[in-house]
């Protein structure tokens, strides 16, 4: 056909060869066949297979726009029989196994979705947010299989949960600390979803890991210490100095409610605004802050000294010095071991059995924090794949977002 070239340069038809162009009210569909070389291939692997049927006959792959008109790719669409997979649909050059898109129109998809809110890439597209979806794990399936193996070379890893759906549903997410790339996620946050990836890690590659960043969920450190035998357990700094503000917070309500039940409601509403000064750091407090703190410190001095408390280990993960640094934590420990707070005994109890955890993080200086980096950027792909009905497609787009999975634009180098 005459032409025919410049359509198939627009489509990203490769060396398919076009017969005919029909152009219709609001679309253009171009019908093209395969040469001989590129017929009777698998559509999974590629490899030739004899033929099995016509198949469904024609079928059609929906193209990029040609300026404000939807294109369409029409050609004959037979099967074959592949030793390794079966009956399939044979391969096409311009469009992956089991779509109904063309290559470039996915590639484009997945990277609107990966920068742009759901209603925009629906509306510029012209498909449904669950479409996006089926599109973003055929992308990443691909671009995985292209940039060989994720898993390979990690040294220093953290692990963490994040809340993607009512109900108690949630993804665990492993990040490499050396990329900050989000390397495994999985639907599940329990034992069997941790161990699964350390399945998929393999031994050989458990026993390579040196550092491994997590909170305190058993969940996660059981796991790591039965499956990563040469590899040292951090505990993040942040979810153990929450934990001290929640036994701050304990003691808190305690005095409030000892308040209340004595009758005191001035007083007990004036310990309820107190909480902000009690938790923020010394140094951000405002003058009204720093004027209660030192009112509890004068007419309460067990709150004052649970805050003092959480304040001296906040600072014991601040201090540079490692040796200074657990030396702060022995000091800490027998502290409140005597301070004769019931929470606070109840965490230096917790602590103890997680000290090593704790020794590691001050003497390596790794936390969680990079992992909940990522974590801040998966809840905003949260809230922009609302609509998705499963955990693979939300994984799919987070592994587009920060895997480093993200397909070029179509005509634009990788």
């Amino acid at each position: 056909m005459r032409g025919g070239s410049v359509f198939a340069r627009l489509l990203g038809l490769g060396r398919a060869v076009v017969e005919g162009v029909t152009i219709e009210e609001d679309e253009v569909v171009v019908r093209a066949r395969l040469r001989r070389r590129d017929v009777s291939r698998c559509g999974v692997c590629g490899r030739r297979a004899p033929g099995y049927d016509r198949g469904a006959g024609r079928r059609r792959w929906r193209a990029l726009d040609l300026g404000a008109t939807r294109a369409f790719v029409e050609a004959e669409a037979p099967r074959v029989s592949c030793r390794e997979h079966g009956v399939v649909v044979a391969r096409v050059p311009w469009a992956r196994h089991g779509s109904w898109f063309t290559r470039e129109f996915e590639d484009q998809a997945g990277w609107l979705a990966s920068y742009c809110s759901k209603s925009a890439v629906c509306e510029l597209m012209r498909i449904s947010w669950l479409t996006v979806g089926r599109i973003i794990e055929r992308v990443v399936a691909d671009e995985q299989a292209k940039r060989g193996d994720r898993l390979a070379g990690l040294r220093r890893i953290g692990i963490d949960e994040l809340s993607y759906r009512k109900g108690q549903r949630y993804i665990t997410a492993v990040v490499c600390h050396d990329s900050g790339r989000l390397v495994w996620a999985a639907d599940g946050r329990d034992k069997k979803t941790v161990a699964r990836f350390f399945d998929e890690l393999g031994k050989q590659r458990c026993s390579e890991l040196e550092l491994v960043s997590s909170d305190l969920g058993e969940w996660i450190t059981r796991v790591v210490g039965e499956r990563c035998p040469n590899a040292t357990l951090c505990l993040d700094p942040f979810h153990i100095v929450s934990l001290a503000s929640d036994a701050l917070d304990e003691v808190r309500r305690e005095v409030w409610n000892e308040a209340r039940r004595s009758g005191d409601s001035a007083g007990a509403r004036w310990l309820k605004g107190a909480r902000w000064a009690l938790w923020k750091r010394p140094e951000r407090l405002s003058e009204r802050q720093q004027a209660k703190l030192a009112t509890i410190a004068r007419v309460n001095r067990q709150l004052y000294r649970a805050y003092l408390l959480k304040e001296q280990l906040r600072i014991v993960f601040q201090e540079p010095d490692t040796a200074a640094a657990i030396a702060l934590l022995e000091a800490w420990l027998a502290w409140a071991r005597r301070c004769r707070i019931k929470s606070f005994v109840k965490l230096a109890k917790t602590i103890s059995e997680h000290y090593a955890g704790i020794v590691a993080t001050l003497t390596h200086r790794l936390s969680n924090a990079r992992t909940e980096a990522v974590n801040t950027t998966l809840r905003l792909i949260t809230r922009r794949a609302y609509g998705f009905h499963s955990a693979d497609a939300l994984i799919a787009l987070a592994m587009l977002t920060v895997g480093g999975l993200r397909p070029a634009l179509p005509g634009r180098p990788s």
